[in-house]
């Protein structure tokens, strides 16, 4: 269900199969369109977008053609279209292993076929995708829920990504570690990454951190830590970092992921929620780019002329 302000009430307690099924799913699709798309810095060529209908990959060329995957959560399926006129569905109701292979199949069907590194990224004791034929629900509900949380998230982000003039990254959505982020960057470079996430190598994280950063987002949590957080870390993380006084007053610093967090209940139950994400987001990255002396005037500017400005300016 939904609050009367859009931002819907979570079933934290129960959604655990449901979210790590998703997670999964989203890794072979993230999968098909990182081996195909050009690289980009910051592994900003692999992420999936908060869309209309749910998760998508945008366009992935293939050859002088191409195709967008589309994970329907009004429909339940997710949708490969191509460039050349041809659509498949897979439903949303399989395992692992049996969603993989008819994701294969429904790309060699259309006549793109395509290989991936059949390794979960970012999990530990990863069981590869053929493999894991585990009966985990997966609940359309509650998936649904998950995507209507991303879509307040990313429109909050989207409006926290316009005060920065400096290089910023878009608004989207890993895979690997199944979260929504959005980060900016000093402009500076920044110490190696000392790397330790799990299946995941280390000069793609040393290449992801090296340029100083802050970074926000929301994370819907997993089966070991089920609550559902948005949290906010520099890297690297500057001295003091951890005693910032940031907004609002739920929001603490969490020493096990080096990183401030809020809880999404106390953003989803506020009589005005994107403020008071606003407020965690802004205070948290003044507090690192402060203490780590980013050149705050250059990089920074207001909120462009508001949400309504493009609308009523004059055109001539």
């Amino acid at each position: 269900m939904s609050d009367s302000n859009g931002w819907p009430k979570l079933p934290t307690d129960e959604w655990a199969d449901t979210i790590e099924t998703f997670h999964l799913w989203s890794q072979v699709v993230g999968k098909v369109r990182m081996v195909q798309t050009p690289w980009l810095n910051h592994s900003w060529s692999v992420p999936l977008y908060v869309g209309a209908r749910g998760l998508e990959t945008s366009f992935i060329p293939y050859g002088s053609a191409g195709f967008e995957f589309t994970f329907d959560l009004h429909q339940g399926q997710l949708v490969l279209a191509t460039t050349t006129g041809e659509q498949r569905a897979v439903p949303l109701r399989d395992t692992v292993a049996g969603f993989y292979s008819q994701v294969m199949e429904a790309l060699s069907a259309v006549g793109m076929p395509v290989s991936v590194n059949r390794l979960p990224s970012e999990i530990a004791d990863p069981v590869p995708f053929d493999e894991d034929t585990r009966d985990l629900a997966f609940d359309l509900e509650q998936a649904r829920l998950l995507w209507l949380a991303l879509v307040q998230a990313s429109r909050v982000m989207g409006r926290f990504r316009a005060g920065f003039r400096g290089k910023s990254s878009p608004v989207h959505f890993f895979w690997g570690s199944f979260d929504l982020a959005v980060t900016r960057f000093s402009g500076r470079t920044a110490p190696a990454h000392p790397g330790g996430i799990p299946n995941f190598p280390l000069d793609v994280a040393q290449e992801a951190y090296s340029h100083e950063v802050t970074s926000v987002g929301f994370w819907p949590g997993n089966r070991e830590a089920p609550d559902p957080i948005f949290y906010s870390y520099a890297y690297p993380s500057p001295d003091g970092f951890p005693q910032a006084d940031v907004e609002p007053a739920e929001a603490f610093w969490l020493d096990d992921l080096g990183e401030f967090v809020l809880p999404y209940a106390a953003v989803a139950t506020a009589d005005d929620a994107d403020a008071r994400l606003l407020s965690f987001f802004e205070t948290t990255h003044s507090a690192a780019a402060d203490l780590a002396q980013w050149d705050r005037l250059a990089l920074e500017c207001a909120d462009p002329h508001g949400p309504d400005w493009w609308h009523n300016r004059p055109h001539g």
